[in-house]
């Protein structure tokens, strides 16, 4: 187990290394910098706070802040699927909440947070760009318009692991 676990922060620490010399010298790198962690990894582990604060000469309550204020940041390993649920106006009086509660209680989670098995992580948003086409969903970066619960349904099947 210990190796194991050695070998992750091992792959985290040189994925932060990686996103700190990309970034390296920028103008206003906070936003490159966190996004460049998060897309190596999935998420900005707290072990990342200190090491950007520190480059970035700033605290690291300015850092944490930023990753708080943005809902498109996480904290945590999302799952092998993100699914994100429209929560904008047009889809809201489309349904999108009922479709949430649906979500909520076929996944058996509630918004940010991940199925057991680890498969599905359950995200609000708030504008997906399909407002003609609402209630809408993406689903590991596709997206879906008119989604029902039965719909919502189908395309969870189709995950095979979900």
């Amino acid at each position: 187990m210990g190796e194991a676990k050695s070998n992750v922060s091992m792959a985290v620490d040189e994925a932060i290394e990686q996103a700190l010399a990309e970034t390296e010298g920028l103008d206003g790198a906070l936003m490159p910098l966190l996004h460049a962690i998060q897309d190596r990894l999935g998420y900005i582990p707290t072990s990342a706070v200190a090491r950007v604060a520190h480059a970035l000469n700033l605290s690291r309550a300015d850092v944490h802040g930023v990753i708080t204020f943005y809902h498109d940041f996480r904290t945590s390993a999302p799952g092998r699927h993100l699914v994100r649920l429209c929560q904008a106006e047009a889809c809201q009086s489309m349904g999108s909440a009922a479709l949430a509660e649906h979500a909520k209680a076929r996944l058996g989670v509630d918004f940010h947070h991940t199925t057991t098995d680890g498969a599905v992580t359950l995200e609000p948003v708030y504008c997906l760009g399909g407002c003609a086409c609402s209630p809408t969903m993406m689903v590991d970066g596709r997206l879906y318009g008119r989604v029902s619960s039965a719909r919502f349904d189908e395309v969870m099947s189709g995950l095979g692991d979900a």
